[in-house]
C-alpha cells in the first residue's frame, strides 16, 4: 500500500436533514434530544473526510476504518444548513494513521478532533463481525 503524504486532506459535505438531529435518535419519550445537527453525525463526516484521504492508497478488498476519536463539538447547527468535515493527515503512529478533524457549518467552525484509522481487510473485519454474530 502506498500512503498518503503529511498534510494531504480530503472533505465531505451534506445538508442537515431531520434524520441528521439529535432529536432523530430519541429511542424513547425519554430521550428526549434537541433538533440540531447531531454530534454522531458530525463523528460521521469526520470519518468520511479522513476515509476519503485513505481511499486513493488502498489495495483491493481493504478498507479503511475508524480506530478512535476525540471530539469537541462546540456550536449547534440548524436543520437545512450545509456541513463540511475536513481532514488532515498527520502521519503514523505504527499501523494506525492519523488525522486532523474539524466540521463546519455556513456559520463557521463547529467541532474538531483528532481520529486515527486502521486499514484492513473487508473479509477479515466481516468474517470477525459474523463470528461475534454467531456467538449471540
Amino acid at each position: 500500500m502506498s500512503e498518503p503524504a503529511v498534510d494531504s486532506t480530503a472533505s465531505a459535505h451534506f445538508t442537515v436533514a431531520p434524520s441528521d438531529l439529535a432529536s432523530a435518535l430519541d429511542l424513547e419519550p425519554a430521550d428526549a434530544f434537541p433538533p440540531v445537527f447531531a454530534t454522531s453525525r458530525m463523528v460521521a463526516l469526520m470519518e468520511i473526510a479522513a476515509a476519503r484521504v485513505l481511499r486513493p492508497h488502498l489495495r483491493e478488498g481493504e478498507a479503511s476504518v475508524g480506530v478512535s476519536l476525540e471530539v469537541v463539538h462546540s456550536a449547534a447547527t440548524p436543520p437545512g444548513a450545509t456541513v463540511t468535515g475536513s481532514a488532515r493527515f498527520v502521519g503514523r503512529e505504527g499501523k494506525l494513521f492519523l488525522f486532523e478533524v474539524t466540521a463546519s457549518d455556513d456559520a463557521g467552525e463547529i467541532g474538531r478532533g483528532t481520529h486515527k484509522r486502521a486499514i484492513v481487510t473487508v473479509e477479515r473485519l466481516t468474517g470477525g463481525a459474523a463470528r461475534r454474530g454467531a456467538k449471540a
